[in-house]
């Protein structure tokens, strides 16, 4: 599984990623409001200023203080952490 930094330590799989886009037109405003009425909500930004809206697979939206473009750029030059599997080799 890749996890993509979205800024804070906090880590969003890239397999879930459906969209990430800037906040300032009303329409993702009103679905920001909707997500956060209906519980799925995940405020990622530490109190700071929102800078890009993430759009996940599971109907989750991601608010995060890092620009999209930064976001983009992580997932596109697989600037990504990988997950350790359990090795059992290592007995």
């Amino acid at each position: 599984m890749k996890l993509i930094n979205i800024g804070f330590g906090n880590m969003v799989s890239a397999d879930r990623l459906v969209a990430i886009v800037s906040p300032e037109s009303a329409p993702i405003k009103r679905i920001i409001q909707e997500a956060k009425d209906r519980g799925m909500l995940i405020d990622a930004t530490y109190g700071r200023r929102t800078r890009a809206v993430i759009f996940t697979d599971s109907d989750h939206i991601i608010l995060s203080a890092v620009q999209p473009e930064t976001v983009s750029n992580r997932l596109n030059n697989k600037e990504v952490v990988d997950e350790p599997l359990t090795d059992d080799s290592k007995e």
